[in-house]
């Protein structure tokens, strides 16, 4: 009976957490575009940036990457990765849900079930981001979370020794299509920096529409009026300076229906 009783006590708090509405924070109402005069007026609602105040989940995962090593030079053809993971549920999951995406060069994520496989590469220089993600699908972002590598296809060079920091792209994919009801959420890693320590900022462009934010968060938006969108995500300097390496900045095409 009093096992009972507890576990009865357990199902009403999470029954009362799962009905309560998730806390929204750095909520920034931005106006629509002022529109040509001859056109009616239409009552929109105010396109709105956001994000919810949430735990993240498994913070205490770690993802190691084993293969391939830093700078290390492949046939082209199939070339091979070895993750480790630990603290995190891949094993059991890894039947019917992607957990690891890779982003090769700044493309879409790719998911994968296994922590071993092989990928066919053309002959190039390759910077490898490894993330884990949540039940939403949105990539882990404490430490050891994520792994990033360069590496080498055929004959090429690797990049050019750069220490900034950079960016990775989980969500939007390219030409991904939201409907009215739709979730639209930018998901996104910084790589090879500290935001706060190293005076950085994340800034949002959805053609006219602009956000900023000094941390790493799922950002949602709400509103948008229908159309295709040019989504940009820069990483800036807190003086609105740009970084200089390839990838501090990801561009992808979307569409509102």
């Amino acid at each position: 009976m009093k096992k009972n009783l507890i576990f009865l006590g357990f199902a009403v708090v999470f029954l009362m957490a799962c009905s309560e509405e998730r806390k929204k924070i750095n909520e920034q109402v931005v106006p629509h575009p002022t529109e040509d005069s001859t056109q009616v007026e239409e009552a929109r609602e105010e396109v709105a940036f956001f994000q919810y105040e949430e735990l993240p989940d498994f913070p205490d995962a770690i993802l190691e990457l084993y293969t391939p090593l830093g700078n290390q030079v492949f046939r082209p053809g199939k070339v091979p990765f070895e993750f480790n993971i630990k603290n995190y549920p891949f094993e059991e999951e890894a039947s019917n849900r992607f957990r690891l995406f890779l982003i090769l060069n700044g493309s879409d994520p790719v998911g994968h079930r296994s922590p071993i496989f092989q990928q066919e590469l053309q002959e190039g220089t390759y910077r490898v981001v490894a993330f884990l993600v949540d039940e939403a699908g949105f990539a882990l972002k404490n430490f050891g979370n994520y792994v990033d590598r360069d590496f080498q296809v055929g004959d090429s060079r690797p990049f050019p020794y750069s220490a900034e920091p950079y960016l990775a792209l989980n969500f939007p994919r390219a030409n991904q299509e939201y409907g009215a009801e739709d979730e639209f959420v930018v998901d996104f890693l910084v790589l090879g920096g500290d935001m706060k320590l190293d005076g950085l900022k994340v800034k949002i462009e959805i053609g006219d529409y602009e956000y900023e934010i000094d941390h790493m968060a799922p950002i949602r938006i709400e509103n948008l009026p229908a159309g295709e969108y040019q989504v940009k995500v820069s990483l800036l300097r807190n003086n609105n300076t740009e970084l200089e390496g390839p990838f501090s900045s990801v561009t992808k095409t979307v569409i509102v229906r």
